[in-house]
């Protein structure tokens, strides 16, 4: 705020303005202006109480306690002469404030969910976030099988996932399992370090990212998503994705004869040293990874394989890799 002459509290015309883009779910549309409302407008949009939304040409209010903290500092910096306003904005947005909180929201005003519409669009959002994704990726899919098509391709970038360090846990429902390609699709992941099981009971679609980004869908045939990043939501999601894997089923998922043997990938490389009797340093040292990632992989490894002890997983990976090599002709 540059100039101390103007008074940086809204008038009545702007808080009615502003009350009334509460009242309509905090969500003003421009086809939905007046000629009159467009320097009411300019007056709330200096104030920082609404907030330009370009994507669907529309205003969204913002909370007026934000506001008051800033309006409030700005007045104090300005002098004496304005203290007096300061103290006078709790009071003078207290109104607005209140109708902030009792009145229910357009569910698109959030400023933490961001809303991609079209199939290639959320394609191209959900790449992006699988190459960022360093760490976890929860998936709950309900419903039956998975598309042929796309199951190449996600299991390239859970094995990039893996790669780096990190792994997928995932839920089908259990008529999934009964899937050929869906059920070789998830032993080839299983091989990679991925986990899935099956719910016999209702759960939402989700899929979770570092657990810092959910995405869910925001119409009834997917056509649109929500990216929600509000940490309390996300993690909230991630609870729920945490006690329906509690009560989901193990599987022990088949390939098949007619599925692709998975590339040689790092997993399959360290269960492969472990095989043979080498340290976990060792492996380190071979492959030219941090002990702390081939730890990551010898984790989920135990898990796959349920050992108890590295041992008991040396053993295992030994007695696999015998009968692998009785298997071929």
């Amino acid at each position: 705020m540059t100039d101390p002459s103007t008074s940086p509290l809204p008038d009545d015309a702007a808080r009615a303005l502003y009350l009334a883009v509460v009242g309509n779910g905090g969500i003003l549309r421009a086809a939905d202006l007046t000629p009159g409302d467009e320097p009411v407008l300019g007056r709330l949009l200096d104030l920082g109480l609404v907030v330009p939304r370009v994507e669907d040409a529309a205003y969204a209010a913002v909370n007026p306690r934000v506001v008051i903290g800033r309006i409030g500092s700005e007045l104090r910096s300005v002098g004496g002469e304005l203290l007096a306003r300061a103290d006078e904005a709790p009071e003078r947005f207290a109104e607005l404030a209140q109708a902030f909180d009792v009145t229910p929201r357009h569910p698109e005003c959030s400023v933490d969910v961001t809303y991609v519409h079209g199939f290639e669009q959320i394609r191209l959002r959900l790449a992006q976030l699988d190459a960022e994704c360093s760490q976890e990726m929860l998936s709950a899919q309900p419903g039956g099988a998975r598309p042929v098509e796309g199951l190449p391709d996600a299991l390239d970038r859970m094995r990039r996932l893996a790669e780096r360090g990190g792994t997928v846990r995932g839920i089908y429902e259990p008529a999934a399992a009964a899937d050929p390609a869906t059920a070789a699709f998830a032993a080839a992941s299983a091989e990679i370090g991925c986990r899935y099981r099956v719910l016999g009971e209702p759960f939402r679609r989700v899929l979770i990212y570092d657990r810092k980004v959910a995405v869910i869908p925001a119409a009834s045939d997917n056509s649109r998503a929500a990216f929600v990043e509000d940490p309390v939501v996300v993690d909230f999601m991630a609870d729920a994705f945490e006690r329906d894997w509690q009560r989901a089923a193990r599987v022990r998922w088949s390939r098949g004869p007619e599925a692709p043997e998975p590339a040689d990938s790092l997993p399959d490389q360290v269960g492969r040293f472990l095989a043979q009797g080498l340290t976990q340093r060792a492996i380190a040292t071979r492959l030219g990874l941090s002990e702390r990632t081939v730890a990551g992989h010898i984790a989920r490894l135990r898990e796959l394989y349920d050992a108890e002890t590295l041992f008991q997983l040396g053993w295992q990976l030994r007695s696999a890799a015998d009968a692998a090599r009785r298997r071929v002709p």
